[in-house]
């Protein structure tokens, strides 16, 4: 019988964003933010271990406990700067469950609040890839939204110069190849050692999920709030 991997689904959410203050508690379409991660992962526990939620923030703890995420700690003050970066955050996470459940993980799955349109489908796809072997991580990607042959840059007289090899003249965006595709955000699922002995969410083999343009908004700015909840609210009106 094959066992089962054991995968710990982490949510990270700081408090203090500047760019959209309280975004993580934000109500959109209906129920805050950080409802729409901890709902898309705790449809997918069959597959989890756990999913911890590690914030700074007793507004976003309070909150994640409401919609059914397990707050097991307060983030260290020394991880919840501006400079903090995801990866110590996450490794924070997995020594404090390991420790206290007694368990060592396979797998750790971190998901960020700020890709509410990310759905169960998409976890379990993820974690589907990770099972057939042969990689360090499954991470989420989606189509760039222009392709990088058409990227330009202004030179020291303003004038408009192609950004790597000229293209030539009337391409059209779809003779461009090779498909290019950018990480999403959404999903970031890393083998235990790579992220904790290699310091990585990747490592050398990265397998990628592709989503598709409408389940792959980052909230940053008010404008991708704004589209989120639009997209949101035309899918519950089309179900």
């Amino acid at each position: 019988m094959t066992t089962q991997p054991r995968i710990l689904a982490i949510i990270t959410a700081r408090g203090g964003s500047k760019r959209l203050v309280g975004k993580n508690t934000r109500p959109l379409a209906g129920k805050p933010l950080l409802d729409w991660t901890v709902d898309a992962a705790r449809q997918c526990k069959a597959s989890l271990h756990n999913v911890v939620l590690s914030t700074d923030d007793e507004a976003i703890a309070a909150a994640g406990r409401a919609c059914g995420a397990e707050v097991p700690f307060m983030r260290p003050l020394e991880l919840a700067t501006d400079t903090a970066g995801s990866l110590e955050v996450v490794q924070h996470a997995v020594r404090f469950i390991e420790q206290r459940d007694g368990v060592a993980m396979d797998w750790i799955l971190l998901l960020q609040p700020t890709s509410p349109l990310r759905t169960r489908a998409d976890i379990d796809a993820a974690i589907a890839l990770a099972q057939q072997g042969g990689c360090d991580s499954v991470i989420s990607v989606t189509d760039m939204p222009a392709h990088p042959v058409f990227a330009k840059r202004i030179d020291v007289e303003g004038l408009v110069q192609p950004f790597g090899d000229k293209v030539p003249e009337g391409i059209r965006r779809q003779d461009a190849t090779p498909p290019a595709y950018i990480y999403n955000g959404a999903i970031y699922l890393t083998r235990r050692d790579i992220l904790m002995e290699q310091n990585s969410f990747y490592g050398a083999r990265t397998r990628a999920y592709i989503m598709p343009p409408e389940r792959s908004v980052d909230i940053d700015t008010q404008f991708d709030f704004q589209l989120a909840e639009l997209l949101l609210a035309d899918s519950i009106t089309n179900r």
